[in-house]
């Protein structure tokens, strides 16, 4: 396919998945201002100088946020937990695994990524994916080859992304937009790539001017299926258009059918785990989206409360209009001026003897059910205990509240796991940093891993 027509294939496509993700935009914006007001791209200012604006100014209550990041916690610490192993490899012959020299080879390459993983800033792309993925239901963040650490993450937040999905409704497809600089775009594709506008504004020292790119990473369909990816050992690089995944990049405005980059991946390079799944969706459902009715309620009886209180404390005062212009010596709030022949001075407008208890335990209720739409009573059973248990009890109680992410956690495994541990495995074997396999029955074998970890326990 030739630039021009890439190009127009590209945008034709793009506004084809906005058009499908136009309601989850409007709801996922909702998630954000009442669970994660820092996040998502729709609330971002256009200017680079007004970005570090406060964002939670209309939240009066924090339980939604502060369970959110609970819930995030708990699954890095439960699942991926940068302080211990939490997988160990294995192939498809469990005897084969056994066998010492492969053992040996097995426990090297998984010693070789975790030291890869640690060094790199994957732990913190997923804890930042975590959070999206309990706030919004879908996550997403782009594993790319790096000269310096092996490999890099690159999290997206809700707004900023498009999915398509393969016939067997795995994410193939991945549309995002990013604001690059001038200087950026010039360091990144050269100055013989970029439109005429930016080369121009390079030239004159604007070298911090925002322009919007668009990457596009779609199965490459001149070498038929590309929806596997895949596990197994394969060659080194490929020309780029026998890859099974392309990557377009280009400005989304003023530079015609020009293209700043072409290229491609040998197995789908971004990880896209969804909470839950309703028939054919791209995007998934999430706990925030069951959370958000009490968490919009939460603010409205929290501004009430306050209202109650504020009435209480500093209430409206009444006066004779005989007295206007006199100041109130100690009677703080509003002054009404109003006929009264029972007598003179400042009193108060009225008596507000609001139930506050009740109010209270209504505000309490309603944090509950947001803490348990998160499941932060599962993260934080351990804390919350009345009572000294054993180690065997604590271990039974989290095994029964486990139950409850049990769909959930085989989701991650298909979703975001196996396809990282999956790419980092492919990315360090072009690098050359895995070792040569021990034995020749292991071509063509797929390496699968068993987490070892608390939660990954439950997906073994």
């Amino acid at each position: 396919m030739q630039s021009p027509d890439l190009r127009r294939h590209c945008e034709r496509r793009l506004a084809a998945l906005d058009q499908e993700r136009a309601s989850w935009f409007a709801h996922w914006r909702e998630l954000s201002d009442h669970i994660l007001p820092r996040r998502g791209a729709f609330l971002r200012p256009r200017s680079r100088s007004d970005r570090g604006g406060k964002l939670n100014g209309r939240l009066l209550d924090n339980t939604a946020m502060l369970a959110a990041r609970t819930l995030s916690s708990g699954l890095m610490a439960g699942l991926t937990s940068p302080a211990r192993p939490w997988f160990r490899l294995g192939i498809g012959s469990p005897a084969l695994s056994e066998v010492p020299e492969i053992r040996a080879w097995l426990d090297d390459v998984q010693a070789r990524m975790l030291r890869v993983f640690a060094r790199s800033n994957l732990y913190n792309a997923l804890a930042v994916a975590y959070e999206e993925l309990g706030v919004f239901g879908t996550a997403a963040m782009v594993v790319t080859e790096d000269e310096k650490e092996i490999v890099r993450a690159y999290p997206l937040t809700a707004g900023e992304y498009w999915l398509g999905a393969s016939k067997r409704l795995t994410v193939n497809t991945l549309y995002r937009t990013l604001g690059m600089t001038t200087f950026q775009l010039v360091e990144e594709f050269g100055r013989d790539k970029v439109s005429a506008q930016v080369r121009e504004r390079y030239d004159r020292g604007e070298w911090d001017r925002e322009v919007e790119v668009v990457h596009a990473i779609e199965p490459n369909e001149e070498v038929g299926d590309a929806g596997q990816g895949g596990w197994r050992r394969e060659p080194g690089m490929l020309g780029t258009h026998n890859m099974a995944f392309r990557s377009v990049w280009f400005e989304k405005a003023g530079a015609g059918d020009a293209l700043l980059r072409v290229g491609g991946f040998e197995e789908f390079p971004a990880l896209c785990p969804r909470w839950h799944l309703i028939g054919n969706d791209v995007y998934g459902r999430s706990p925030g989206m069951d959370a958000l009715p009490d968490a919009k309620s939460l603010q409205r009886m929290q501004q009430r409360f306050a209202e109650a209180m504020d009435i209480m404390v500093n209430p409206p005062m009444v006066a004779p209009p005989s007295m206007r212009g006199e100041s109130p010596k100690n009677a703080p709030g509003k002054i009404i001026y109003v006929a009264d022949t029972n007598g003179a001075g400042f009193k108060p407008a009225y008596q507000l003897n609001a139930p506050l208890d009740q109010f209270s335990a209504a505000i309490e209720r309603r944090q509950q059910a947001v803490r348990a739409a998160f499941y932060a009573d599962l993260f934080l059973m351990a804390t919350q205990l009345q009572e000294v248990r054993t180690a065997t009890e604590v271990a039974e109680r989290r095994d029964e509240k486990l139950v409850m992410l049990g769909p959930v956690l085989e989701r991650l495994h298909d979703d975001l796991l196996e396809p990282l541990i999956g790419r980092v495995f492919q990315i360090m074997a072009r690098a050359g940093q895995i070792p040569p396999p021990p034995s020749p029955m292991l071509d063509g074998l797929r390496l699968q891993p068993e987490y070892v970890s608390p939660m990954g326990l439950k997906l073994s």
